[in-house]
């Protein structure tokens, strides 16, 4: 991996540091199985290798970030990949309506978008104000790739980056 990969998205720390254990923490499914619901989906999912997105918006990038990804967990279902998208919002009346459009426009299958009220995200996760995504990969509860984008700079490069780093927890 040259330079430029390794820059992708250090303009904002957010997040826990790679290494560390991922703790477990609650969300409201809007879009997922258990739509209406409040779970723990690090608990659900155990040690399967597992995608997070931590989002405080929809826009183009998030779409096609979130669609990729949830293109690679059909392709890898047998290597047990799994993701979910993580709204972080403290106006859950208004993004709820944008979080099941961005479901039923982008046809996903298998990732769920949920939302955690209130502008911190889950509190041991340690998501930046100034952190419009963070994406963390997880295998066996040990976080493996953090990158974390402010407003406006994840672009496709960046979401192409991200989809091939799934890698990291798929053992290929």
């Amino acid at each position: 991996i040259g330079f430029a990969a390794e820059k992708a998205g250090d303009d904002v720390k957010s997040g826990l540091a790679v290494g560390e254990v991922v703790p477990a923490f609650n969300v409201r499914d809007i879009t997922g199985p258990q739509k209406g619901k409040t779970l723990c989906y690090r608990c659900r999912y155990g040690n399967a290798p597992t995608v997070a997105i931590f989002a405080r918006d929809i826009d183009d990038s998030l779409t096609s970030l979130v669609k990729q990804i949830d293109d690679r967990q059909v392709a890898e279902s047998d290597k047990g990949l799994k993701s979910f998208v993580i709204f972080i919002n403290d106006d859950p009346d208004t993004i709820e309506p944008k979080i099941e459009s961005l479901a039923k426009d982008q046809k996903l299958t298998g990732t769920p978008l949920t939302l955690i009220e209130g502008v911190q995200g889950p509190p041991d996760y340690k998501i930046a104000k100034d952190a419009a995504v963070t994406v963390m990969m997880w295998v066996e509860g040990e976080l493996k790739v953090n990158r974390a984008f402010a407003k406006n700079k994840l672009d496709s490069a960046a979401v192409k980056q991200l989809v091939g780093e799934t890698s990291k927890i798929l053992g290929n």
